[in-house]
Formats: C-alpha cells, structure tokens, sequence
C-alpha cells in the first residue's frame, strides 16, 4: 500500500513539474500591431510573430487594431489580462508621442511590462521627384516659397519634424493631414505633396524605384542599411535627429516567467540570419544582443519621453 501511494506521489510530483515547465505558452499568442495592415509596423509584427511562434511551440498571431496614432491598440493590450497571452509591438509614437499629445485613460510607462528593444530604425525626409536634389536646395526652395511647400502629417512624429525643420531653417511648410504613411506615399509619388518623413522601411522600395528623392536620414551619422543617404548633419541641418524603433511591450502584471519566454524567443528570432536578413531589406538596424532585455527597454522609453515630451509639448504639436 505505502508503495502505491509513493508511486502515486511521484507520479503527481511529476505532473506538476511538467505542468509548471509548460505553463506559458501552452495556447495561441496574440501580438497586436496598432497600425493598420501593409506598413511597416505590420510587416515586422508578421516576421517576428512567425519565427517566435517556432521558439514558442504555438502559433503567435497578429492581430492588427489601428487608430488614434496606434493608441488604440496599445490600450487593447493595456486591458489584457496580464498572462503572456497578448503583447504589443510598440514605436515611438505609440509609446513616447501619445502620452504628450492624447488624453489618454491608460498609461504608456506603468500600465505595461517591457519585453524587449528590436530595432532602431532609421527615418527619412523624402522628396517628390523633382522638388530639390539635396536638404540645402529643398530649404533654399522654401525660403523662395514661404508657406508653399506641402509637407505630410500622418503622425505625431511627422509633425514634429516638420515643426523642428522650420524652426531650424527660418522656414515654413503647410501641413497636410493623412491616416497613414501609405496614402502619404502614394500623393509624394503622384506629385501632390512635396514632403514626406516616414521609416525607411517604406521608403527603401520607392527610393530604389526612383519614384521619390531621399533627401537626408534624420541621425548624426549614416545608417548602413540606407546606402548613399546623407544624414541630415552632413546634408546641412545638423541636430534635426527623430530615429524610430520598434519595441515589444506586454500588460502590467504579466508574470516574469511569460515576459522572461517572450523575450527568448525575440532574442532568438533576432539572431536568425533569415530575420536579419528581411530587417536589413527593410532599413532596419536591429539593436546590439545588451540592449534587448527587458531592463534596457524600459530605461530606453524612459529617456525618450524625458527627451522627447517637453518638446512636443513646447511645438504644440496636435493631431488632427
């Protein structure tokens, strides 16, 4: 009988310790991209979700809820349960501008959890075909035609750039209001609008295709994964700087084991040749193995709304 009951035992102990290695994820993983379908945000949420769901053992799904500068799908997240089950994939917008520009009923730094810093992602000031073949020659344009030249603004961080130029270049530009970097592309390449900042994600295709002019990468140095693109120091407004990034962020609560397993399997999809590849086609660099912990995340958001919220705030910068 004692034997029984010791087998029986051991048996449970077992099971529970079977049980508790494969608690997260023994179901589907949601990853909400808060943009619509076809930009770059879509893009990497699928090639990440599809090589995590490998390191995962389960299909990780994407589940696209755009809207409102991308705060209506970190809000999703932000009301999930707090199990592993649901993350978000983050950007400066979502996750730095919203907070300075929206009344927003959640918060972008304690309502979630960081899992992990993909990438920082070069942007661009691009040009119609042409309007100017460098930064100096678009501002001396401008400084011809005051108030004339159309400039994009999909985005807070659009906004803020076009804001930032005229105030560096004693210039002015009329904003002109899109719901996304795609329509925006397509009125650039049509000629009706003069001036786009976007990620060189989407630009890299029509720049390649000659339908639009990249006039300068908004850092202090070149991106390697942008060949022959001045940075906006070298192309003559030095300090105009506005890098974007891609991070992942869970809800608040989200047990440490979940967080812990999610961030592996990031770690892992970012170390596969195939991945990095697809990163590099997209203009993306993908951030050194140190700054992919959760910590580094979480002081990274950190400096940027320390950095960046004053200014917006100061610009005025609205959506409309």
């Amino acid at each position: 009988m004692k034997a029984r009951l010791f087998v029986l035992w051991i048996a449970i102990l077992a099971f529970v310790g079977c049980a508790s290695a494969q608690s997260f994820p023994t179901r589907t993983v949601t990853l909400v991209s808060p943009f619509p379908p076809g930009g770059s945000t879509d893009a990497i949420a699928r090639i990440m979700a599809q090589r995590m769901s490998t390191s995962l053992g389960q299909t990780v799904i994407v589940e696209n809820v755009g809207g409102a500068g991308g705060s209506i799908g970190a809000r999703r997240v932000a009301a999930a349960k707090p199990d592993g089950y649901t993350f978000v994939l983050g950007q400066w917008d979502n996750f730095v501008a919203n907070g300075a520009v929206y009344k927003l009923d959640y918060d972008i730094q304690s309502d979630f959890a960081p899992v992990g810093l993909l990438s920082i992602n070069p942007q661009l000031i691009l040009a119609r075909i042409g309007l100017a073949d460098d930064l100096m020659g678009l501002v001396a344009y401008m400084k011809a035609n005051p108030g004339k030249v159309t400039f994009t603004n999909q985005q807070a961080s659009a906004q803020l750039v076009a804001v930032l130029l005229q105030q560096m270049t004693g210039t002015s530009v009329l904003l002109v209001p899109y719901k996304g970097g795609g329509p925006a592309m397509t009125d650039v390449i049509a000629g009706h609008i003069d001036l786009l900042m976007v990620q060189a994600a989407i630009a890299l295709p029509q720049i390649r295709a000659g339908k639009v002019k990249a006039l300068a990468v908004l850092q202090p140095a070149r991106s390697a994964v942008v060949e022959g693109v001045p940075s906006v120091d070298e192309a003559g407004v030095p300090g105009l700087h506005l890098p974007g990034w891609f991070g992942f962020f869970a809800p608040k609560g989200t047990p440490r084991e979940a967080i812990a397993k999610l961030n592996a399997a990031m770690v892992e999809a970012l170390a596969d040749p195939a991945v990095r590849a697809r990163f590099s086609d997209l203009g993306l660099d993908i951030v050194p193995r140190e700054r992919q912990a959760p910590e580094a995340l979480a002081q990274f958001q950190k400096a940027e709304i320390e950095k960046w919220a004053p200014q917006i705030k100061a610009a005025g910068i609205r959506i409309e």
